[in-house]
């Protein structure tokens, strides 16, 4: 093997265990003294595909919501977390 082709494998191989985004949601959350706040609550980034990862995102943000008695607001968004 080339030293390009090595080079090449040791590449893929680490952008096959990156997810850039592509499959991961991320869980906010506002504040109660800030409504443009952008509080990080959970990752979800499972092997699975991106409809079970956002699934598991949107479930707990319902559940989260559910219990709020406040006027705190939960959401998802698609990719790692972002300030």
């Amino acid at each position: 093997m080339t030293s390009r082709t090595i080079f090449a494998l040791a590449v893929a191989a680490v952008m096959v265990g990156c997810d850039f985004g592509g499959t991961t949601f991320t869980l906010y959350r506002n504040s109660m003294n800030d409504e443009t706040m952008r509080i990080h609550v959970a990752s979800f980034d499972a092997t699975a595909s991106e409809k079970y990862n956002r699934g598991n995102c949107e479930q707990a943000r319902d559940l989260f919501q559910a219990q709020s008695r406040a006027k705190i607001r939960f959401w998802c968004e698609k990719g790692s977390y972002k300030k």
